[in-house]
This record gives C-alpha cells, structure tokens and sequence, in this order.
C-alpha cells in the first residue's frame, strides 16, 4: 500500500472519530466507540509510515502489543465508576 492511500484511508477513520465524538455519545460508550478507531489508525501508521510490513515478525508483535493496549482501555472505560 503506498503512503497516499494509508494518508487517505487515515483522513477516512478520522473522519468517523469525528462524525463518532459528535453523535453525542458519552462516557464509556464514546471510548468503546472510538478507540477501536484508535487502535486501526495506530496500526495503519505503524505498518505503511513506519514500513513495519517489511518486517512481519516485529509488525505481528506491534500490534499485538497495540490490540491488547486498547482492550484494556476499553475494559478500563467499562467497568463502572466508584
């Protein structure tokens, strides 16, 4: 993939990030919508700026790495406050 399409397809999640915060979410829900779209922006930069599809083995660690992250953000914004 070149570095055109990661750009256009980076300026595509960040319009759903924005069209996302503005539809009036909140909370827990607005972070279990928008950080999936977090973590595929992440990984969209790590493998085609950063050409770590280049290298599968240390791409496969980054984005388990990345995966896990933002689980456990997600299992962070869900659990209910105190």
């Amino acid at each position: 993939m070149s570095v055109s399409r990661a750009w256009i397809i980076l300026l595509g999640l960040s319009a759903l990030s924005t069209l996302v915060a503005a539809s009036g979410l909140d909370g827990r829900w607005l972070a279990v919508a928008v950080l999936p779209l977090a973590g595929l922006k992440g990984h969209v930069i790590l493998n085609h700026y950063l050409h770590l599809e280049q290298a599968p083995e240390i791409a496969r660690g980054f984005s388990l790495v990345l995966g896990l992250f933002i689980a456990l953000l997600i299992g962070l914004s869900i659990l209910p406050s105190a």
